[in-house]
């Protein structure tokens, strides 16, 4: 962190942020309606998988009060106290401890906590292991501590080191808080890939339909766009380098988008594996309504068949 150039001026960061921002917000709503289409399109309201809906609904009411928080900050750093602030505009972006900025921030480790969470309970889903969770569960709980502490270092600071942000403790911080959300979701994205992957392996012998690959692959999309942005910002943070404003700011409507993507592949795929379960496991409903835990045979073509099937369902 010894670098002193710290490239893009704060002020010219400020709305950098908020233009991008902008854009891929937009993208995520359109995700959003398309997602909340998926869940409700020609369903009773009884069938509609109520938590997934509003997990969606959270992430969207998170990215939505975070980008009206930006343009708030823009137009109080920028216009309101732009000739009364002393240093003018970048200085303003430079203070940690106005109360915008500390919001904001709160509501980024909010979202994050949600998405991350997400992954780790489809992680248990696949698994239908609490063991297999548990180091993931601890990453996220490091999480939690690492953004709470940030945001009240953020708070706290003080006007002689508010600036600071790469060097005094606040700032130690938040590099926890970053490394600890990328290995977070790579670890988590990794179980869950692997899970799927191996059940996809076992039944691809007995059917010439595609399986479960296509979530498969959103799944690894979605962790490489997530996990991109907070190397990204991994790489901005050791350099001292002020494109972690931008970077810290583009991650919430990416988080978004990426869960988005599953959710909406993952209901698309359902009605594909419909016919797959009718198929393998049996035309009753009692058949295929046998839970993932039922008693069958290890390596059974038939239960593996359904536990694709299943896992595509309880994904959602």
């Amino acid at each position: 962190m010894a670098s002193t150039d710290t490239g893009i001026s704060l002020d010219t960061a400020a709305i950098m942020s908020a233009v991008l921002e902008g854009i891929l917000y937009g993208f995520s709503v359109l995700m959003f309606i398309g997602t909340i289409w998926t869940f409700t399109y020609k369903k009773r309201m009884r069938d509609v998988n109520r938590p997934i809906a509003a997990v969606a609904v959270l992430l969207f009411l998170l990215s939505t009060t975070h980008i009206v928080l930006g343009i708030i900050r823009i137009e109080e750093g920028l216009v309101k106290y732009r000739d009364t602030f002393p240093g003018g505009p970048v200085a303003f972006f430079a203070d940690v401890k106005q109360e915008m900025f500390v919001v904001k921030s709160a509501v980024n480790v909010m979202q994050t906590l949600l998405g991350d969470g997400v992954v780790i309970y489809r992680c248990y889903v696949v698994w239908q292991s609490v063991r297999v969770i548990i180091l993931p569960c601890l990453m996220w709980c490091a999480v939690a501590v690492c953004g709470t502490c940030r945001v009240y270092g953020y708070s706290q600071a003080m006007a002689s080191n508010a600036e600071n942000l790469f060097t005094n403790e606040t700032g130690h911080w938040a590099a926890a808080y970053i490394t600890f959300t990328f290995a977070t979701n790579l670890f988590s994205s990794g179980l869950l890939a692997y899970r799927i992957w191996t059940i996809e392996r076992k039944v691809s012998t007995i059917r010439t339909r595609k399986g479960i690959m296509p979530i498969l692959h959103v799944l690894v999309d979605a962790a490489v766009l997530y996990s991109a942005f907070n190397c990204s910002a991994i790489i901005c943070f050791a350099r001292s380098n002020n494109g972690i404003y931008v970077i810290g700011d583009l991650i919430n409507p990416i988080i978004s988008i990426a869960f988005y993507m599953v959710f909406i592949r993952i209901a698309i795929n359902q009605n594909t594996q419909e016919f797959f379960s009718i198929v393998c496991v049996g035309t009753g409903e009692t058949e295929r309504r046998i839970p993932l835990h039922f008693p069958m045979p290890p390596m059974s073509p038939l239960s593996t068949a359904y536990r694709q099937n299943d896992i595509s369902s309880r994904l959602k």
